[in-house]
């Protein structure tokens, strides 16, 4: 059985990513579920200034450690949807989650240079 979406704040698959876009966070970038727990799978929406300047493909760029000194780096294309830009995966990593997005034409959005930082847990709660 999946349970990845257990905490979703959004709800189930139908109307998830809807709910998501009409959150409305600051910068465009909705991750569900949070807390992140590490090795389950996370969605990431985004409706940032790449997305409204019409970029034709958005990558999320990400990495894990601190804010500074990103491990594992990867560009992961993202998929497009009518909601915006989407992409699920699992999170591998314990330390922290940081994100920014980059379009094909090389722009960024790196929310004015401190891109977006989460905590993850270990899967036990508190």
């Amino acid at each position: 059985m999946s349970h990845h979406t257990k905490h979703s704040r959004f709800g189930g698959r139908e109307e998830r990513l809807a709910n998501m876009r009409d959150a409305m966070y600051p910068g465009g970038v909705v991750v569900d579920p949070v807390p992140i727990t590490a090795g389950e799978e996370i969605t990431i929406l985004y409706n940032g200034l790449l997305s409204s300047s019409g970029a034709d493909q958005v990558y999320l760029h990400c990495g894990y450690g601190s804010s500074n000194a990103w491990n594992n780096v990867q560009s992961i294309k993202m998929d497009k949807t009518e909601r915006g830009w989407v992409k699920k995966f699992t999170v591998n990593d314990s330390s922290r989650l940081n994100i920014c997005f980059k379009d094909s034409a090389n722009n960024w959005d790196n929310n004015n240079g401190i891109n977006w930082s989460f905590e993850i847990h270990d899967g036990t709660r508190v």
